[in-house]
């Protein structure tokens, strides 16, 4: 019985469409065969889990030609039938499964490692355009409002854009009209930020502010008056340190 070629066995356990009818067939009717994609299949299937959540990219026609140079197999037929042996000896019998085997196996080892090289390189780039968090502040209640508690993060792109992130808890004096705050170290001045609606916003920081000048976060609640001043009513507040 003639079976699979081994590098299309590591094809077809990519994902790879490269089965004709007859192979379909075949594999239907050789439990070897069948065995040795499924346990390749696994292969694959372990190998995918490990590399991280992002979606993993198809990979481009070199990566499979760079397999094939290293094969010695044509790129443009990989699942073309190989053409019929002459005899062999019971010694060649038993040396060539072993041997298309190893083929199979270095072909899947060789498109998993091209294949993960892909997502892992996809990962580095979306991780080193995410933001980075340069400051941190845990805001504390004032007495008025002794359950609240509260949180800030800023955090500064690639082009140095600044937003600070603040989450307050849920007894944060909810459906109030509350507004955020930048206030200097000496109380001496402040920078509205905006209004937080629910438990978590993220404002812009103007370009220019110095946080080590203007390092306290403020969330106050405001009456509806049309007076842009601080009320004087906080609920929490807290220093930002530097990460």
């Amino acid at each position: 019985m003639s079976h699979l070629d081994p590098e299309q066995m590591a094809l077809l356990a990519l994902g790879e469409s490269v089965a004709s009818l007859a192979d379909c067939a075949h594999l239907r009717s050789c439990p070897a065969c069948a065995a040795e994609l499924a346990e390749l299949q696994e292969t694959v299937q372990v190998a995918r889990t490990v590399v991280a959540d992002g979606d993993l990219e198809s990979p481009p026609d070199r990566v499979w030609g760079a397999i094939a140079d290293e094969l010695g197999i044509d790129p443009a037929h990989p699942a073309q039938a190989p053409a019929e042996a002459p005899p062999t000896t019971a010694a060649d019998d038993d040396a060539a499964p072993r041997r298309g085997r190893m083929r199979t196996m270095w072909a899947l080892a060789a498109s998993l490692v091209l294949v993960a090289g892909v997502g892992i390189g996809a990962w580095v780039v979306t991780s080193s355009l995410s933001p980075a968090s340069i400051a941190t502040a845990a805001l504390d209640p004032f007495p008025d409002h002794p359950g609240a508690t509260g949180t800030a993060d800023v955090e500064e792109s690639r082009d140095g854009a600044r937003r600070l992130v603040v989450t307050v808890g849920s007894d944060a004096v909810p459906d109030t009209y509350r507004e955020v705050w930048l206030i200097r170290n000496d109380a001496g001045a402040l920078i509205s930020l905006g209004v937080l609606e629910g438990d978590t916003g993220s404002f812009a920081i103007p370009d220019g502010v110095d946080l080590a000048e203007y390092s306290l976060v403020d969330v106050s609640v405001e009456p509806i008056d049309g007076d842009p001043a601080h009320s004087g009513d906080s609920i929490v507040r807290g220093e930002l340190d530097q990460v």
